[in-house]
């Protein structure tokens, strides 16, 4: 039966605050790297989110901290690689797939295996969400969300033509530098709420989802924002009432958004 009262328990109150906060901006990074035809990139940062996790967790270093440093410097590393010596976007991203997973898996069996912190960071574990876990999401979410207002028409023009966008005069490479930060920091805030294993469809399945809408930009966001914090809504609603993981229904709701969007699109029930 259904608790009239369910939000007046403090926990599922940080869960959604945050919860929604992350789905917010994760939805806005998210839509720029759809167009930009880099959507497993978020998926390869969050693998080296785990390499830097290991890292932490093998050096006794707030495991935060490191994975953040580890993200950043090595996607970084890669974007100024590819730049450099024009190898194709997918494989630069299988690059940092397979590095941050055999440098996570590495440290982890010299750890003597996964621990409760790390299987934590990998799944998610957003109803344990603390107060001081909010901060650094509220911090990074007006951070990113600010940088994305500010340079919003240049990052939009990179976004569909990059080869354009550097003809006009627009500084690509270092705006590329400063979104693969931005991703890169919002994918280890988001760690909480749907864990590294599944942080990049929180990132993609709302914006593919509304690309099938066949609006425009602004109009796209919105139905992803709609879409994204729905999901985080109801997923953690449902999973503290029947007692599933919250990441898990999260994306499984993202997902039957997305064949529920798909079907009503196709000609199947036309």
């Amino acid at each position: 039966m259904f608790e009239a009262d369910i939000f007046s328990y403090g926990f599922v109150q940080r869960a959604l605050f945050s919860g929604l906060i992350i789905a917010i901006t994760c939805s806005i990074i998210g839509l720029f790297l759809v167009l930009k035809r880099q959507s497993l990139f978020g998926d390869a940062i969050s693998h080296m989110a785990f390499g830097g996790i290991a890292i932490g967790t093998f050096l006794n270093i707030y495991p935060i901290w490191t994975a953040m440093g580890f993200s950043i410097v090595t996607a970084l590393a890669i974007a100024k690689m590819r730049q450099s010596i024009k190898l194709p976007s997918d494989s630069m991203i299988a690059l940092m797939l397979s590095l941050g997973l055999g440098v996570g898996v590495t440290l982890v069996s010299l750890s003597d295996g996964f621990s409760v912190d790390v299987f934590s960071f990998l799944f998610g574990s957003i109803l344990l969400v603390s107060l001081q876990d909010i901060y650094p999401i509220i911090i990074v979410a007006i951070i990113v969300v600010s940088i994305i207002i500010v340079y919003y028409k240049k990052f939009l023009y990179i976004a569909f033509d990059e080869e354009q966008a550097k003809i006009s005069g627009i500084e690509v490479e270092k705006l590329d530098y400063l979104f693969t930060i931005l991703v890169a920091i919002t994918i280890i805030v988001s760690m909480k709420l749907v864990g590294i294993l599944l942080i990049s469809s929180l990132i993609v399945i709302p914006n593919i989802t509304a690309l099938l809408f066949n609006r425009g930009f602004k109009k796209t966001l919105l139905i992803s924002l709609s879409l994204s914090t729905f999901s985080v809504f109801a997923g953690i609603v449902l999973s503290y009432y029947y007692n599933l993981a919250p990441s898990g229904i999260i994306v499984l709701l993202s997902a039957t958004g997305f064949i529920i969007t798909f079907l009503l699109k196709t000609s199947i029930f036309k």
